[in-house]
């Protein structure tokens, strides 16, 4: 019994945050799967508090509903993503995008602030995770101490707060930060659509009494969730490649297309913030090493350390994006072509909206890759 207890105490305080991303989350699936092949045979599931967000949400909670065997829950998570085609996601009949364009047009110029309107429907992707996810086995999975919570963070357009809806153990308190907070509740589709809704794309969700948007928004603190809830140590599964990008700026001549733009603002939205609080995260752990224990109990400092594992593509996923915009059903390239985004400008758009078996299978084979060649700090992250 003595032997379990260290393993249990592990367990339920070992976190995983899934950031946002679009169609980017499917690089996500490939460190996933790495961590099953790398895991000793007959080990629990490894995370024991999961927080995702936007894209990385919807893994997030496919993984804690199936908490009880993590190999099954992976496979499960891997086969949709392997598999997609875009009207899974948003719908790509010249009906349905005509009509969501003519309505984000009318609300535009007659007037109509209050009309809901976005760029794509996202009714298909209401459907696949009703049928994709068991929302019910999260709360057995708690209660039988294979996970200890879950939460997904999404955007609040009125109040402005992030806010992180979490279920949990008991013992778990909701909390209020600076423009964010962690709310309980009983997380169900409307919880991933709001979380994964990106502004003017897809439409806005109603919770309760406020209408959210993608979690990314106003994120500012994306590893807040994991550490209210207990986490001591995290994997964090980034979807950007910037740590391994050059920095290098090139002259250009040309005016920047609506899809560029839009790139900059969505990869400032989703991919600078994790960032920036890893390295926060990792500036604390230095100040806190060089600190005496002792020091540190005079002066009543009880933070400690949080070991940080973070892995991110070491390719430029946009690059990788552009060879397969030809994939995407007519419609939708007509639509892009107008932005600008089937151009390798552009191609950040195209990134998040490129829900295509392909393009996922590619991403799912690089985080996979990127995975491996952590191997043994991945086994050291699960077995400690």
């Amino acid at each position: 019994m003595k032997k379990t207890e260290p393993a249990m105490e592990t367990h339920l305080h070992s976190g995983l945050v899934l950031s946002g991303g679009g169609a980017r989350a499917a690089y996500q699936v490939g460190v996933l799967k790495a961590v099953a092949d790398i895991m000793p045979s007959g080990i629990r599931n490894p995370f024991g508090v999961i927080c995702g967000t936007s894209a990385g949400a919807i893994n997030a909670v496919a993984l804690a509903a199936h908490a009880d065997n993590y190999r099954n829950a992976v496979y499960v998570i891997e086969q949709v993503w392997r598999h997609f085609k875009p009207h899974q996601v948003y719908r790509t009949d010249p009906i349905g995008v005509a009509g969501c364009a003519a309505k984000f047009l009318l609300r535009m110029f007659l007037a109509m602030p209050h009309h809901p309107a976005s760029l794509l429907n996202n009714a298909p992707l209401a459907k696949l995770l009703a049928e994709m996810i068991p929302f019910d086995h999260m709360k057995e999975a708690i209660r039988d101490g294979h996970l200890r919570s879950i939460s997904v963070t999404a955007s609040g357009y009125n109040s402005g707060h992030s806010v992180a809806f979490f279920e949990g153990s008991p013992d778990i308190s909701s909390w209020k930060r600076f423009q964010r907070i962690g709310l309980r509740a009983s997380l169900n589709v409307e919880h991933l659509l709001a979380s994964a809704a990106i502004p003017t794309v897809f439409p806005a969700i109603r919770i309760n009494r406020e209408y959210f948007g993608d979690g990314a928004v106003r994120q500012l603190a994306p590893l807040s969730p994991a550490l209210h809830m207990g986490a001591k140590k995290l994997l964090v599964v980034g979807v950007s490649g910037n740590r391994s990008a050059p920095q290098v700026r090139k002259a250009t001549e040309a005016y920047p297309s609506l899809a560029q733009i839009g790139g900059h603002l969505l990869n400032s939205v989703f991919l600078d913030s994790l960032e920036y609080d890893v390295e926060r995260l990792e500036g604390i752990n230095d100040t806190l090493e060089l600190i005496p224990d002792n020091v540190r109990k005079k002066a009543g400092i009880t933070m400690k350390p949080v070991e940080c594992l973070l892995i991110s593509p070491s390719q430029c996923v946009d690059q990788i994006a552009s060879k397969y915009a030809k994939n995407l059903p007519r419609t939708i390239r007509v639509f892009l072509h107008g932005i600008g985004a089937t151009e390798s400008s552009g191609s950040s758009v195209l990134s998040y909206l490129l829900f295509e078996r392909n393009f996922c299978n590619a991403l799912i084979e690089l985080g996979y890759h990127d995975a491996m060649e952590r191997k043994e700090e991945l086994r050291h992250f699960i077995e400690v």
